[in-house]
């Protein structure tokens, strides 16, 4: 099975690359961020014609998760996170997907800092801290994947001085992930590549895609079940849109 995430920022204007994309490189399951149209306006026909079946929770602006499988039933098992009256934005998604529990985010930026933003994805980090704290130790592989934004550490980012004031560099926020990380999941990318520069988003200036000169802000995190599974882990560059990362993506068996 070959799982990708994919923060796509707009679908509507997308749905083309994305098209491309799933036939180019036949993901089996891919967790869909940003792509921010109200519930009726997600292209669920031509995705269906492509052979995948999609689940999805929208909302306008910069938020809206989505689940594809083109490996069968897609069974929805979790929209938001549990117990949260706070958490109205369309950011977590989950569903079992051929006896795999897959789990799609959206964190938020939390930029600019300090301020509101911030304070909000402090506080829905403690809530995915708790929630995944009840998954981790499932005996079915569960999968989370998705744009988390933050740079564990000095290694997933081109320069790091020239970022220790954005949110997705800020101390507390890479604490969150390592705390989830304490838990028992493992970064899958980092757990194949534990020496290599691996970005899975670049700018567009300067050449920054180019050089490879970027950020790895996206990730896909296993529990000890899916790590015996897991076989590859990549970062596929093709048909970058602008404005968009790159597509992280893991096979198991």
């Amino acid at each position: 099975m070959k799982i990708a995430t994919y923060n796509l920022k707009g679908i509507n204007g997308r749905v083309a690359l994305l098209l491309r994309w799933l036939a180019l490189a036949e993901p089996d399951v891919v967790c869909l961020q940003e792509f921010n149209p109200s519930d009726e306006r997600f292209p669920e026909r031509a995705i269906l014609d492509l052979g995948y079946e999609a689940i999805w929770l929208g909302q306008k602006s910069w938020h809206g998760v989505a689940i594809l499988s083109r490996v069968g039933e897609i069974h929805d098992t979790r929209r938001g996170l549990p117990g949260e009256p706070e958490d109205v934005q369309s950011r977590y998604i989950g569903a079992a997907v051929d006896g795999v529990l897959i789990v799609g985010l959206y964190l938020p930026n939390g930029n600019p800092r300090p301020g509101p933003k911030f304070d909000y994805n402090l506080r829905w980090s403690d809530w995915l801290h708790d929630h995944l704290s009840t998954l981790v130790a499932l005996d079915s592989p569960v999968v989370v994947a998705g744009h988390f934004n933050v740079m564990p550490t000095d290694f997933d980012v081109y320069v790091p001085d020239h970022w220790r004031d954005d949110a997705l560099f800020a101390a507390e926020v890479r604490e969150a992930y390592a705390r989830l990380l304490e838990l028992g999941w493992t970064d899958a990318l980092r757990h194949l590549h534990p020496d290599e520069r691996i970005y899975t988003f670049g700018k567009y200036w300067r050449n920054s895609f180019e050089r490879n000169a970027g950020l790895r802000i996206d990730h896909d995190l296993l529990n000890d079940e899916a790590v015996t599974r897991l076989i590859s882990a990549e970062v596929d560059r093709r048909t970058r849109g602008r404005g968009q990362d790159q597509r992280p993506c893991a096979g198991y068996h």
